[in-house]
């Protein structure tokens, strides 16, 4: 088993608020914005959560949150050479079970090499795909069973003892993004159809 260190990213939302009017409305204004409860954030009973039922929005989008983590520079890099950068910066919603650096290490020598090769860019682009659902999946919402995947197959998910996806380990999750969330797995799970194998020399 493949155990990783995932470092947490720090996301900060600055909200401006500006008041106008006289004295009396400049004092409503500013206690009423001091005073204003939190959003409901419950999540709801459905595992497909949407997109307007998510934690607030990151700066930048699942690309961006990605690339602005070391740990995440070969996913960074295969998305890049399957050409799967403008997609994961779409509006989605989407969720990415995103392999850390070790987890595509682990890998048997030589496959992350043959698999950026541009003749190998089906299997890439069928490998990365199958990380990512169409939806938007919060932690509080995961539930155990098959879930479709943008690639097409299913991934199995289960919850005894930690949540597992395939035979990859949840590490960490909802890690927010503008268009979804990433959840950090610890190993580079591959669909039942691509034989990775048939790609080392």
């Amino acid at each position: 088993m493949i155990r990783t260190r995932f470092v947490a990213i720090g996301l900060v939302a600055v909200l401006g608020l500006a008041a106008c009017g006289s004295d009396e409305e400049d004092t409503a204004a500013t206690t009423a914005a001091t005073e204003a409860p939190a959003a409901d954030t419950a999540a709801p009973a459905d595992t497909m959560a949407p997109a307007d039922t998510m934690a607030p929005a990151a700066e930048g989008d699942i690309v961006a949150v990605a690339s602005a983590n070391p740990d995440f520079s070969t996913l960074v890099a295969a998305v890049q050479a399957a050409g799967l950068v403008e997609t994961l910066q779409g509006p989605g919603p989407f969720t990415v079970f995103a392999p850390t650096n070790e987890a595509f290490a682990a890998l048997p020598a030589g496959l992350v090499d043959a698999l950026l090769l541009p003749e190998n860019k089906d299997a890439l682009v069928a490998v990365l795909t199958y990380h990512v659902l169409p939806a938007a999946v919060m932690a509080a919402d995961v539930a155990a069973g098959d879930v479709a995947t943008v690639q097409g197959e299913n991934i199995t998910i289960t919850t005894d003892g930690g949540v597992k996806v395939n035979d990859a380990n949840v590490v960490a999750t909802d890690v927010m993004a503008s268009n979804g969330v990433i959840h950090v797995i610890d190993a580079v799970i591959v669909p039942p159809s691509v034989d990775v194998t048939a790609l080392l020399p």
